[in-house]
């Protein structure tokens, strides 16, 4: 049985984590074969939103496969752990908006998961949190990096240093999560939500994304020139004449993503 699951439709590409026995948890093999996915997506030009889910309807992710780490040496759980970092950070760095479609548990590395997509929609009934010091150590997979910059610093100590899981609601109220909805309508609300956003010109999309991104990873004045040298990318566009020319003709706007 594959591990991880990956199709286009629609140039949506969905990606599944496909372990629901162990309610999706990350082996070395699952995070290497996530990573060659993750990767693939990043060189499509025709995949223009990507959809992140798990299999089974009790966990979308429960993080690290501990059941691995039991009979790891030191060499082989630190190579785990360079290859779950390594594989967050490709998908936080997709040039496409990415969709976490949180079916259940969201735990440990699984929450990390979770927070390096741009959204996520979670299902009612569904909890999530950094775990990690509970089991002795730290969120390993960017969870201290990327909590804090969401929910700011004091929340995200709370969370991290008593090991809290919370609900899918107050994950919603901290703005962690998009949308809350019943667990059968996740993926259609991901879905709507990526229809929404694929409505708009392609390159317009990466470009605004990667504006947001470095944007806020720097000082204002350094944003504004990451934001003029993006809106300069998408001035010479197919799509941009297409748009106006649609504007023109009163219709809808056929874009190419070129």
């Amino acid at each position: 049985m594959e591990k991880v699951l990956f199709e286009e439709r629609d140039h949506i590409g969905y990606v599944t984590i496909n372990r629901p026995d162990v309610l999706n948890c990350f082996d070395y093999e699952t995070l290497s074969t996530l990573q060659a996915i993750v990767e693939q997506i990043s060189y499509s030009s025709s995949i223009r939103v990507v959809i992140f889910t798990g299999a089974g309807e009790k966990a979308f992710s429960a993080g690290a496969d501990l059941k691995e780490r039991q009979h790891l040496t030191e060499a082989e759980t630190r190579r785990n752990v360079a290859a779950i970092q390594r594989v967050f950070q490709s998908i936080a760095s997709l040039p496409q908006p990415t969709i976490a479609a949180v079916n259940g548990y969201a735990l440990g590395g699984g929450f990390e998961w979770l927070l390096a997509c741009d959204f996520a929609i979670a299902a009612q009934g569904a909890s999530m949190g950094l775990t990690e010091t509970s089991w002795a150590i730290i969120p390993g997979a960017g969870g201290t990096q990327r909590l804090p910059r969401l929910i700011g610093e004091m929340k995200a100590k709370e969370l991290i240093l008593t090991a809290k899981t919370i609900s899918a609601e107050e994950a919603l109220d901290l703005g962690i999560v998009l949308a809350v909805r019943p667990r059968d309508q996740i993926l259609h609300a991901s879905v709507e939500l990526a229809h929404a956003m694929m409505k708009n010109g392609p390159v317009a999309l990466r470009q605004a994304k990667h504006a947001i991104v470095q944007g806020m990873n720097t000082d204002i004045q350094t944003g504004m020139g990451v934001e003029a040298k993006a809106y300069e990318r998408t001035l010479m566009t197919q799509d941009r004449m297409e748009a106006l020319q649609a504007f023109a003709e009163r219709r809808e706007p056929n874009f190419s993503g070129k």
